[in-house]
C-alpha cells in the first residue's frame, strides 16, 4: 500500500512547500493523466496520485486540487481555487464555479438510475441532469448532493446534509433533507444575540418551575424552533470546520513513528487511541497515517499476555489494574473495535477474579475520599468483563451488579459521599466512570434515577467547576453523560438539565483551535491536543443529543463514548 504524503492529504500545502522533486513528480502524474483522459489543467493544479480520476473530461482552474482517495468520473468542470478533499466523490456532469470547497467524504452525484417497474434497477437507463455549484460555496464533509441540484453563489451546506433541491444564493442549509437555516448575510452576532436571549428566558423559566425535589417528572418545555435552528447552524458550521481540518490535526501529532498528545509531548498508548477515535468521528475511518494494519499491530502488541492489561509505553514490572493501565482496558479495546479487530488475550486481571475476591476488591476501594478513582476501577472491571465475553462465557457479572445495586445510596443515587473540600465533584465524576462501564455498557437501568439527577444538577451548579473561566473536559463529560443516561429513564428536572446543556454547548463550540483541535481545559491548560479533542467531540455530541439537535453534527461516537450499550444483558 502506498503511504500518502502530506500533499496527498493536505494539498493546499503543495504550492508553498513542494520541493523541485515534488513538482516534477506531480508533472509526471499530470502527463500520465493527459495520456488517458481529456484534461485541461491550469498552470497551478494538484491531483493526488492516490485519487481515482477516471473522468471523460476534466477541466481544472488555477490553484484547484483533487486530494487522495477522491473518486472523480464523467464530465467535471472546476473553476479556480476549487478543492475536492479526501474521500470525496464527484460523478456525472458536475460544474463547479470559482472558490468551491468540497469537504471530505462528500458525494456530488450528477447522475441517476431509472426506476421503471418493468426491469431490474441495474438494467435501467442512466439519466443525468447535472449538478451546478456557484462561486464561493462551501460544502461541508459527509454531504450528499443529488442529481439536478443547483447550489447558488455564496451558499454554505452544513456537514452531513442531504441536498435534494436547489439551494438559493447566500443560503446556509443543513439536515436531511437539507433546509435553509438562515441567510448568510444575516450578521452572526445578531443570530448569537437572539440565541442568548432565548437561552436566558428558557433558563429563568426552568429555575422558576423547578423545585429541589419533585415527586413527578415534568413535561419538556416547549422550545421555539428558532432556538434549535440557531444551535443546528452552530453545530453544522463547527462540524464542517472540524472535518475539514481533521487530517492536519492528526498529522500535527504524528511524529513519523508514534502518536503524541500534542507536539513536544511524550508518546503514550492513549494518544494512539485518541487518534483512532478522532479519525472515526471526523473522517469516518482510520487515521491517514500510519496504515491501519500498523496501528492494529502496535495496539495489540502492547497487551501483556499474562494479565491481559496494556501498560504504558516504557513501563516495567507486572501491570496492575490501576491508573492509565486501567484506562487502557477501555481506550485500547474500543480503538481496536473501530479498527475492526480486538484484543489477542482475555483481560485475565479481571476474568481471574472470583466472586468473593471481586467483592473484597470493591469493598477495599476508598469510596469515602476517592470516589472518582474507585469508579474508574469499576469501569475497568466492567469493561474487562465485557471484553472477555468474546473469548467465551464466564466472569462475575452478577456479583458486580449485585454489589453495585446493594451499595448505591438511596438518598442521592450515587456511590460514595461528598466532602467539604470538593463537594460532589469526586462522587459525580466517579458516578460517570462507574456507570459508563457497567449500567450503560451492559444496557441496564440505573437505580434511583431521580435522586441521582438531583445530585448531578447540584454538581452542575457548583461555580468552582462551571463558570466563565472554569471547566474542563472531565467535569463537563461527567455531568452531561449522567444527564443523558438518566434522561433515558425519566424526564425529571429536564428543563434545568437542558438549560445547563445549552449553555455549555455554546461555550464548548467556541473552544476549537483551527488545525489543532481542543484543549482539555477550555481556559488555559497545556494547549490543544488529541485527548482534549477526542473528549470534547464526544461531549459536544452528548450535549447536542440531549437537546435533540445532534443530527446537525453529521457524526456519532462509536468508540469509548458510544451512546448505545455494547451488549444487552
Amino acid at each position: 500500500m502506498t503511504e500518502p504524503s502530506k500533499f496527498d492529504l493536505c494539498p493546499w500545502l503543495f504550492w508553498d512547500h513542494a520541493t523541485d522533486d515534488d513538482r516534477r513528480a506531480q508533472e509526471r502524474h499530470l502527463d500520465a493523466l493527459r495520456s488517458r483522459i481529456a484534461i485541461d489543467a491550469a498552470g497551478k493544479v494538484f491531483v493526488s496520485p492516490l485519487a481515482g480520476v477516471y473522468a471523460d473530461s476534466l477541466r481544472m482552474g488555477d490553484h484547484s486540487y483533487i486530494a487522495a482517495h477522491a473518486y472523480v468520473t464523467d464530465d467535471i468542470v472546476m473553476g479556480s481555487d476549487c478543492t475536492i478533499n479526501p474521500y470525496a466523490v464527484v460523478r456525472g456532469r458536475v460544474e463547479l464555479g470559482d472558490a468551491v470547497r468540497i469537504g471530505a467524504h462528500t458525494s456530488l452525484l450528477g447522475f441517476n438510475h431509472g426506476t421503471e417497474p418493468d426491469r431490474p434497477v441495474f438494467r435501467q437507463p442512466i439519466t443525468s441532469k447535472g449538478i451546478r455549484v456557484g462561486d464561493d460555496v462551501w460544502i461541508g464533509s459527509n454531504v450528499v448532493v443529488l442529481d439536478g441540484v443547483t447550489i447558488g453563489e455564496h451558499a454554505i451546506v452544513g456537514a452531513g446534509a442531504v441536498v435534494t433541491k436547489d439551494v438559493p444564493a447566500w443560503a446556509m442549509v443543513a439536515g436531511n433533507p437539507a433546509r435553509q437555516i438562515r441567510d448568510r448575510r444575516t450578521p452572526r452576532e445578531t443570530a448569537l444575540r437572539e440565541t442568548a436571549l432565548r437561552e436566558t428566558a428558557l433558563r429563568e423559566t426552568a429555575l422558576r418551575e423547578t423545585a429541589p425535589r419533585e415527586t413527578a417528572p415534568r413535561e419538556r418545555p416547549a422550545v421555539g424552533r428558532g432556538a434549535a435552528d440557531d444551535l443546528e447552524e452552530l453545530l453544522a458550521e463547527f462540524a464542517g470546520r472540524a472535518k475539514e481540518q481533521a487530517g492536519v490535526l492528526l498529522a500535527r501529532c504524528w511524529t513519523g513513528d508514534r502518536y503524541v498528545d500534542r507536539p513536544g509531548a511524550q508518546p503514550t498508548v492513549r494518544a494512539w487511541c485518541d487518534a483512532v477515535e478522532i479519525a472515526d468521528l471526523l473522517l469516518g475511518g482510520p487515521p491517514p497515517a500510519p496504515a491501519r494494519e500498523e496501528i492494529v499491530t502496535f495496539l495489540r502488541d502492547r497487551q501483556d499476555p499474562a494479565t491481559g492489561l496494556v501498560p504504558e509505553l516504557g513501563a516495567s514490572g507486572v501491570p496492575e489494574l490501576e491508573g492509565v493501565t486501567a484506562y487502557h482496558v477501555l481506550c485500547v479495546g474500543y480503538a481496536l473495535d473501530l479498527l475492526g479487530t480486538g484484543f489477542r488475550h482475555p483481560v485475565h486481571a479481571v476474568g481471574g477474579l472470583g466472586s468473593q475476591e471481586l467483592i473484597a476488591t470493591l469493598d477495599g476501594l476508598d469510596w469515602a475520599r476517592e470516589a472518582w478513582t474507585a469508579g474508574s476501577v469499576v469501569d475497568a472491571i466492567g469493561t474487562g468483563l465485557y471484553r472477555n465475553l468474546s473469548f467465551g462465557p464466564g466472569g462475575e457479572r452478577e456479583a458486580l451488579f449485585g454489589w453495585l445495586l446493594t451499595r448505591c445510596r438511596q438518598t442521592h443515587g450515587m456511590w460514595g459521599e461528598p466532602d467539604s473540600g470538593s463537594g460532589w465533584l469526586m462522587v459525580v465524576n466517579g458516578f460517570y466512570r462507574l456507570t459508563r462501564g457497567t449500567f450503560a455498557q451492559f444496557g441496564l437501568p440505573l437505580p434511583y434515577p431521580e435522586r441521582a439527577l438531583d445530585t448531578v444538577l447540584a454538581q452542575a451548579r457548583d461555580p468552582r467547576y462551571f463558570g466563565p473561566d472554569t471547566g474542563n473536559a472531565c467535569n463537563v463529560l461527567d455531568v452531561i453523560h449522567p444527564l443523558w443516561l438518566l434522561g433515558r429513564q425519566t424526564r425529571y428536572r429536564r428543563a434545568e438539565g437542558e438549560a445547563w446543556a445549552r449553555e455549555n454547548l455554546v461555550r464548548a463550540l467556541g473552544g476549537w483551535h483551527d488545525g489543532a483541535g481542543f484543549s482539555f481545559a477550555l481556559s488555559g491548560g497545556n494547549g490543544p491536543g488529541l485527548q482534549g479533542t477526542e473528549m470534547w467531540l464526544a461531549i459536544i455530541w452528548l450535549l447536542a443529543d440531549y437537546l435533540g439537535v445532534s443530527g446537525a453534527l453529521g457524526y456519532r461516537p462509536r468508540g469509548i463514548h458510544r451512546p448505545e450499550p455494547a451488549i444487552t444483558l
